[in-house]
């Protein structure tokens, strides 16, 4: 879909704001390198891994596996061995299944425990709490999900959680915010979609005539000035203004 062909809904009183997860609300970037770095600290080529190089090819592995994952072509034990094996051929590691499953599950191990919420999202979701409806609409696990907004400290804040897993498609497909709306009894023009992804947070929301909000943190190209933008969730005033709009008020802002 173009993005011409779709225009954001004219401003109406913002009743509910849906988020994704990953990289919107859950620093998964800053977590996943932050694993990386750990995990392979102490192994014998360790002073050969460029960091940078190494959090990028797990970046593209992921992205290339996650949809096969979500679509059962792999299980996530099965994709996170095969990703790690891929990850470090090119240092001679993990040249057998047992090992790639040890050191997946060592670097699974980090990763969890170095679980970091995006700078300013806690604030804002107990900002918004008291006047508006709050939804994550995420493509991934359910109990993953779940166990991600308890480690955060966010599951009192979240009125719905809504997974491609229990919808049984992903974002950007329509079905999955209509489910999301129908959980919050919320209506396309009173609903706001803050999300890190173009296409499945941005494209997606228009397609069903929900009002996006772009969360653009590492600089990438706007696509349309249509589109309003934030680069993270601070000054908060100014955040707040934008999704949920100018003439709205949110208690002690």
């Amino acid at each position: 879909m173009a993005l011409h062909e779709k225009q954001a809904p004219p401003p109406t009183r913002t009743t509910t704001v849906l988020f994704d997860l990953d990289d919107t609300l859950f620093d998964h970037a800053g977590t996943a390198r932050a694993a990386l770095a750990a995990s392979t600290s102490n192994l014998p080529f360790a002073s050969e891994i460029e960091l940078d190089e190494l959090y990028n090819r797990y970046s593209e592995l992921l992205e290339e596996m996650h949809p096969l994952v979500l679509a059962g072509r792999y299980s996530y034990q099965e994709a996170r061995q095969l990703r790690f094996q891929r990850l470090l051929a090119p240092y001679g590691a993990l040249a057998t299944e047992a090992e790639a499953d040890e050191f997946a599950q060592f670097h699974y191990t980090h990763y969890r425990n170095l679980r970091q919420p995006i700078t300013g999202a806690l604030a804002l979701l107990e900002a918004l709490k008291p006047q508006y409806r709050i939804g994550i609409v995420t493509n991934n696990r359910t109990a993953e999900q779940e166990d991600k907004l308890r480690y955060l400290g966010m599951t009192h804040l979240i009125d719905a959680l809504i997974t491609s897993e229990d919808v049984g498609v992903t974002k950007p497909d329509p079905r999955i915010f209509q489910v999301a709306m129908q959980h919050l009894g919320a209506a396309p023009a009173e609903t706001v979609m803050v999300g890190d992804n173009w296409t499945a947070d941005v494209l997606g929301a228009l397609a069903v005539s929900i009002r996006p909000v772009w969360l653009n943190r590492f600089g990438a190209t706007r696509l349309s000035p249509d589109v309003e933008e934030i680069t993270g969730f601070e000054p908060l005033t100014e955040v707040l203004r934008k999704i949920v709009g100018r003439t709205t008020k949110v208690a002690g802002y």
